[in-house]
């Protein structure tokens, strides 16, 4: 199960309205190698569903990933954080062993 926490879902609203993309769009997650910890997030919007993707809702909104990155993201939290101090959109990761420090790659 992936989820996301209601200042995700706004920002996902806001930048779904500002880039014109419509209600049959969904998010995309996928973790892939890369970064100075090992693994790496991906988040896009997309409208095509492939035939091994896991495909979870909550508080509204769909999130989409492959069978192969829902391993690393089972019970992950799809988070945004803004102002002078936020991240952005980021992913509190209970199965992550550790993160780099921008948070943008982990390790299992």
């Amino acid at each position: 199960m992936l989820f996301v926490d209601q200042s995700a879902k706004k920002q996902i609203e806001e930048v779904r309205l500002k880039e014109g993309y419509g209600t049959d769009f969904f998010v995309r997650v996928s973790v892939t190698s890369g970064g100075c910890s090992g693994l790496t997030y991906n988040m896009d919007f997309d409208n095509n569903l492939k035939d091994d993707d896991q495909v979870f809702e909550d508080n509204g909104e769909k999130i989409v990933t492959d069978l192969r990155s829902v391993l690393y993201l089972y019970n992950t939290t799809l988070k945004f954080s803004g102002g002078l101090e936020g991240k952005g959109f980021h992913f509190e990761n209970p199965n992550a062993t550790r993160t780099c420090a921008c948070g943008e790659s982990f390790a299992i």
